[in-house]
C-alpha cells in the first residue's frame, strides 16, 4: 500500500479508546495543554468537537497546534476550508481565524524556548497556526 493511499490520522481503535477521557479533560481552565476544536465538516456539514494539544507560544495572539498525522488530517482540512474554528481553551471559547499550515522550522520560532527543540525535531510533519 503506497503512502498516498494511506488515510491520515490515528488508528480508529486508538481514537475510540482515548476520546472520552481526552474530551473530558480538554478545554478545562486547569488543563491548559488541551483544547476542544469545534469545527464543521467541509463536505458533510456535521459539527465536530475534537481534543487538540495547544503548544505554548511566545505571543498570546496565536494558537499553535501540531499535526502528528500530517496536514491531510480531516479536522485540519475542515478548519482551513472554513477559515477558522472555535476553541474551548482554559475554560473559555475563543474564535480562531486565519488558519494556515506551517513547517516545523517556522513553528519552532513561534514556541516558547523550552519547546523549540521538540518542535524542530521533526516529530510533527506540520502545524496549524490560527489567530485569536
Amino acid at each position: 500500500m503506497g503512502e498516498s493511499s494511506r488515510k491520515a490520522g490515528p488508528p480508529r481503535w486508538a481514537t475510540r479508546a482515548s476520546a472520552p477521557l481526552a474530551l473530558a479533560l480538554s478545554g478545562r481552565r486547569w488543563f491548559p495543554l488541551w483544547a476542544v476544536m469545534h469545527h464543521r465538516g467541509r463536505k458533510s456539514g456535521t459539527d465536530y468537537a475534537i481534543p487538540v494539544a495547544v503548544i505554548p507560544t511566545v505571543t498570546e495572539d496565536i494558537f499553535l497546534i501540531g499535526l502528528p498525522w500530517g496536514p491531510k488530517t480531516n479536522w485540519a482540512r475542515n478548519v482551513l476550508a472554513a477559515g477558522g474554528a472555535t476553541l474551548t481553551w482554559k475554560g473559555s471559547d475563543h474564535r480562531a481565524t486565519a488558519p494556515r499550515l506551517i513547517a516545523p522550522e517556522e513553528a519552532a520560532t513561534l514556541t516558547k524556548p523550552v519547546f523549540k527543540r521538540i518542535i524542530a525535531s521533526g516529530r510533527f510533519p506540520a502545524f496549524i497556526v490560527l489567530t485569536h
